[in-house]
C-alpha cells in the first residue's frame, strides 16, 4: 500500500468507532501519525493498539469535544508529540431523537450543535494557525445526507449539518489561497454504532419517515474512509469547498 501519507500527523475525532476507527486505521497503513480522538477511553484505546500492533504510530486523547478543555489539550497534545498537524478530520457527531422544531429541547438542541458543529470551527480554529505555519493542511468534514435535505433527520441534526456544510465552503474559500484545503463527506446510511433515541410520538418522524425509503444500500464504515482519505491526500490536490455524497445516489433521488 502507498505510504502517501508517511511524515503527516492527523486528528481524527470520533476515532474508536465506525467511520472514524475506519479513518483512523486507514490513514495509520498509508504512513501517517494518528490522533485518535474519542469521548471514550477504552474504545480509542483500542484502536491506537490496533494500530501499533501493525506497525503504525498512533496516540489516543479523550474527552468530550463539546469542551473548549478537552480541544485545546488534543491540540497541544498532537503538536507535543508529533511536531504539528497535517490532516484533521471532524467527524464525531451525535443524533437528535427526530423530533421537528416545535418538539426538540433546549437541551438536546445546544447538545447536538454544540458536538456536531460548535466542536468542528473550534478545532478548525485551532489546527488552522498550525497548518499556516507550514504552508499546507487538509480539513475534512463529516456532514450528511442531513445536511444536503430536510427529510434525513431531526430538526437539531439537519440544523448542525447544514451548519457544518456552511463552515466547510466558508473556510475553503479563506484558505483556498494559503494552503489549506477544507472539504466534506456526506453519508447516507452507514452500518456504525451512532446511537439514535427516537422520540416515537413526535411530528417530526412521522414526517421524516416517508422519506426514509429512500436511502439504499447501507454502507460500511471503510466505503466512508476511502472517501475521507482521498480528500486528505494530494491526489485531492485541487479539491477544496467539495461536499462530496457517499450516499448510494440517495442525494440524486
Amino acid at each position: 500500500m502507498s505510504k502517501d501519507f508517511a511524515g503527516k500527523t492527523a486528528i481524527v475525532t470520533g476515532a474508536g468507532a465506525g467511520i472514524g476507527r475506519a479513518t483512523a486505521l486507514e490513514l495509520a497503513k498509508r504512513g501517517a501519525n494518528v490522533v485518535v480522538a474519542d469521548i471514550h477511553a477504552d474504545t480509542a484505546n483500542l484502536v491506537v493498539a490496533q494500530i501499533v500492533n501493525e506497525g503504525g504510530a498512533a496516540i489516543a486523547v479523550a474527552g468530550d469535544l463539546a469542551e473548549q478543555g478537552v480541544i485545546d489539550a488534543l491540540v497541544a497534545t498532537t503538536v507535543a508529540t508529533y511536531g504539528g498537524v497535517d490532516v484533521l478530520v471532524n467527524n464525531a457527531g451525535i443524533m437528535d431523537d427526530m423530533s421537528g422544531p416545535h418538539e426538540v429541547s433546549d437541551e438536546l438542541w445546544h447538545r447536538v450543535l454544540r458536538v456536531n458543529l460548535t466542536a468542528p470551527l473550534l478545532l478548525t480554529r485551532a489546527v488552522v494557525p498550525h497548518m499556516l505555519s507550514r504552508g499546507h493542511g487538509a480539513i475534512v468534514n463529516t456532514t450528511s445526507e442531513a445536511g444536503l435535505r430536510g427529510s434525513a433527520a431531526g430538526t437539531a441534526y439537519t440544523v448542525s449539518k447544514h451548519g457544518l456544510i456552511g463552515l466547510t465552503k466558508s473556510a475553503a474559500v479563506v484558505y483556498r489561497d494559503k494552503g489549506i484545503r477544507v472539504n466534506a463527506v456526506a453519508p447516507g446510511g452507514v452500518a456504525t454504532s451512532l446511537e439514535v433515541n427516537v422520540k416515537q410520538d413526535s411530528m417530526g418522524l412521522a414526517a421524516i419517515g416517508g422519506y426514509m425509503a429512500n436511502v439504499g444500500r447501507i454502507a460500511q464504515p471503510e466505503e466512508l474512509a476511502a472517501a475521507i482519505v482521498f480528500l486528505a491526500s494530494d491526489a485531492a490536490s485541487n479539491i477544496s469547498g467539495a461536499i462530496v455524497p457517499v450516499d448510494s445516489s440517495w442525494s440524486a433521488v
